[in-house]
């Protein structure tokens, strides 16, 4: 196995102002930031597609993520790698008290004496809110809410999906998918008012203000349905992504085959060659 200060030393070569990357040098966290978050993505991507050889490099790049944050921070005399790594394992160590002793757990300050059993996984999704409202305590967060704590870093459709699971722990939940259908119906035909409004009046700011806002909703109650379904949202989406994608290209292969600009043609010409994709099954 390779040795992780073998990618610290990299990163600190890259960093040192004598010598390092000129890019790697000009970063800060603000900078960085939505790298990690896209090599999060491609990590994602990777499962979705079931290629291990490529989610092995990309968790390698999400690795060098943590590595160059940690590496930023430790110049700054904020915290180091090893910081880092203790965190989380202390994290790890008191969040699973039904796995660990209270011996090792000790290592990380859970000071609860004895050993606890949990009796499934939504048992334990329940027991980790609970341990995390514990330690935002422990750090003086005065935010009692049961919403407290939801990153608002988090891609939009993500943070409502955690909003709807979190106000679910109090009972405020629909029974079933029936009634979220129906809401998104109803939602439906407001953005349809609104646009009918935007339509007679494109210089109401009001209208469309209002039509964003009904637009909002609906994404809303799809995120809710998608939890429902025990969906996940950003996966279906990419699945759909894809199979326009794939739609959509061989759409143009058709049309290039005959010798057919698919610009040059109405949208009912079109409709007939992705018509043609998706009877091919794709």
């Amino acid at each position: 196995m390779a040795d992780i200060a073998e990618l610290l030393a990299i990163m600190a070569r890259l960093r040192d102002p004598e010598g390092g990357c000129p890019w790697d040098l000009q970063q800060d966290f603000a900078s960085i930031a939505p790298y990690t978050i896209e090599e999060a993505y491609e990590v994602a991507d990777a499962i979705d597609r079931g290629d291990l050889p490529d989610l092995k490099d990309e968790l390698g790049d999400l690795l060098l993520q943590v590595v160059f944050h940690a590496r930023m921070a430790e110049e700054g005399g904020y915290f180091g790698f090893g910081d880092v790594v203790a965190a989380i394992r202390d994290k790890m160590l008191r969040r699973h008290p039904h796995v660990f002793t209270a011996q090792e757990r000790a290592v990380a300050g859970d000071t609860r004496d004895g050993d606890m059993a949990v009796e499934s996984a939504e048992a334990q999704t329940v027991a980790w809110e609970e341990h995390k409202r514990r330690e935002r305590a422990a750090r003086g967060d005065t935010d009692t809410s049961v919403l407290a704590g939801i990153s608002r870093g988090l891609p939009e459709w993500q943070r409502a999906v955690k909003l709807q699971k979190r106000a679910a722990t109090l009972g405020f939940d629909w029974p079933g998918p029936a009634p979220v259908i129906a809401k998104l119906h109803e939602e439906i035909e407001e953005v349809r008012a609104e646009f009918d409004a935007v339509a007679a009046d494109p210089a109401d700011a009001a209208a469309r203000d209002r039509l964003e806002d009904e637009l909002g909703d609906v994404l809303f109650v799809v995120a809710n349905l998608t939890r429902h379904a025990k969906v996940d949202f950003g996966a279906a989406l990419r699945r759909a992504n894809a199979k326009f994608e794939r739609r959509f290209r061989r759409m143009e292969q058709l049309a290039a085959a005959e010798g057919v600009e698919l610009s040059s043609l109405p949208l009912e010409a079109q409709d007939a060659y992705w018509n043609r994709a998706k009877a091919e099954g794709l």
